[in-house]
């Protein structure tokens, strides 16, 4: 009998070239697994795990075959986040960030092919998108994804406030970066930035920073609550320059190519939630398997067979199912060809998927806490990280009260919400845009 993965959990009805992709995927978790404890003491992300990931060919994992990679999609990389982040989530949330640089060049190539670029316009978009799948695909580097900004809009995720200048041979970027992993590990930081001389979102852009260059260096020490071992530091670009091959700049070429996503504006996101149900799902083995092996003195049967643990148990197994329901209708809708759904109705869904899987799978953290009581309550386990771990989900991207707003929004006003805006599109921005752009 064949043995069952751990991304068969998630995805029980893997393809059989999707199961020889996991099989990769499985052979790295041990080492993973026993690197977790000291990487988040430290708050590092391990230096090991580069050429481990490269060594099995997942830094390609979802870059197609002809450019070097392993030809996977969005059901390999949710499987693979919710796998690796069944023993670390720090190295799931980091390699989703490194995997997320891909659609940077899998939605400029789909946009060629819908014909949403002039003939002039495609050999540039053509070059920057290939040049990002070669160097994750054939060339084995780490990419490391940049959007997210301290600064907020009240309509969007991302305000956009870092610039880029043109100047002799290429641009110069400045601004800061808060949120974004890898930093100071990454081989190339992808970083969207807008043009001062063209206003809106129509300005976005994006740009291959290496980590050498000069002018960038990470923000600051992440003393975050969880996922310390992700190098989440941020970027600082003080008079960054990229040479012009290594940016996509043309007017409105980054916001075209995100019309071809089919969920949200990344194309991806749902993979950065199938890691806090993998959390989930690791801390409650840790938990049952603890709870079964410790004996009460007196009657040798396990303490998990106490009303009181029982209790926990069927709340545990209903937060996980419901966590894992969510998350495999959300990447059916994201994933399935034909499409399920049009566009609109899988974002809609998103907003309610994203809240609803972390706090299930915060839920099941805080009762395999409970199941575990005070001798398994210590900051450098499996409980202490995944509920720590667990907590970001709360947060990252949106909490779920801002996922309902929007949604409600939707249904009662029509009003949309964007996934990224620029600070002088805030001006002027029509509603009809706004719409559009979340859309």
């Amino acid at each position: 009998m064949t043995q069952k993965l751990t991304a068969e959990v998630l995805i029980p009805d893997l393809t059989p070239a999707e199961r020889s992709r996991m099989e990769r995927v499985e052979s790295v978790l041990p080492a993973i697994r026993a690197a977790a404890q000291e990487a988040d003491a430290l708050g590092a992300f391990p230096k090991g795990h580069v050429k481990l990931l490269a060594d099995a060919g997942l830094l390609g994992l979802v870059v197609p075959e002809e450019f070097g990679g392993l030809g996977g999609g969005l059901r390999d990389l949710a499987a693979t986040t919710y796998a690796l982040g069944t023993v670390c989530g720090s190295t799931a949330l980091a390699y989703f960030f490194h995997c997320s640089a891909s659609s940077r060049g899998m939605l400029p190539l789909a946009a060629i092919d819908a014909g949403l670029y002039t003939d002039d316009e495609v050999p540039v978009v053509r070059q920057f998108a290939q040049k990002v799948l070669r160097r994750m695909g054939a060339e084995s580097l780490m990419l490391a994804n940049f959007a997210s900004e301290a600064v907020k809009a009240s309509n969007a995720n991302v305000l956009i406030s870092t610039t880029a200048t043109a100047t002799e041979g290429g641009w110069l970027l400045n601004g800061e970066k808060s949120f974004g992993c890898l930093s100071g590990t990454a081989d190339y930081y992808l970083v969207t930035a807008r043009r001062e001389d063209v206003p809106g979102i129509d300005g976005l852009g994006l740009f291959l920073v290496a980590r050498e260059s000069v002018g960038v260096r990470p923000r600051a020490p992440w003393q975050g609550l969880g996922m310390r071992a992700s190098d989440n530091h941020g970027l600082v670009l003080e008079n960054c320059f990229v040479p012009a091959d290594e940016a996509l700049a043309i007017p409105g070429g980054f916001t075209r190519a995100t019309q071809m996503s089919r969920g949200s504006w990344v194309g991806n996101q749902v993979a950065i939630a199938a890691i806090y149900a993998g959390i989930a799902r690791g801390v409650w083995e840790y938990a049952l398997g603890r709870t079964m092996a410790a004996k009460f003195a007196d009657t040798g049967k396990p303490i998990a067979s106490s009303p009181m643990h029982q209790v926990l148990i069927g709340n545990g197994e209903a937060s996980l199912g419901e966590a894992h329901l969510w998350l495999r209708r959300q990447i059916d809708l994201e994933a399935s060809e034909p499409p399920i759904l049009p566009k609109d109705e899988v974002v809609a869904s998103w907003k309610l998927a994203k809240g609803a899987i972390c706090e299930h799978a915060f839920s099941v953290a805080t009762d395999a806490l409970k199941m575990c009581g005070t001798s398994g309550a210590l900051m450098d386990n499996v409980l202490g990280r995944s509920l720590r771990d667990t907590a970001m989900g709360l947060v990252q991207a949106f909490p779920a009260e801002r996922g309902k707003l929007d949604l409600a929004k939707v249904i009662v006003d029509r009003e949309g919400w964007a996934g990224l805006t620029t600070r002088d599109a805030l001006a002027d921005a029509k509603p009809e845009k706004v719409e559009a752009a979340a859309r």
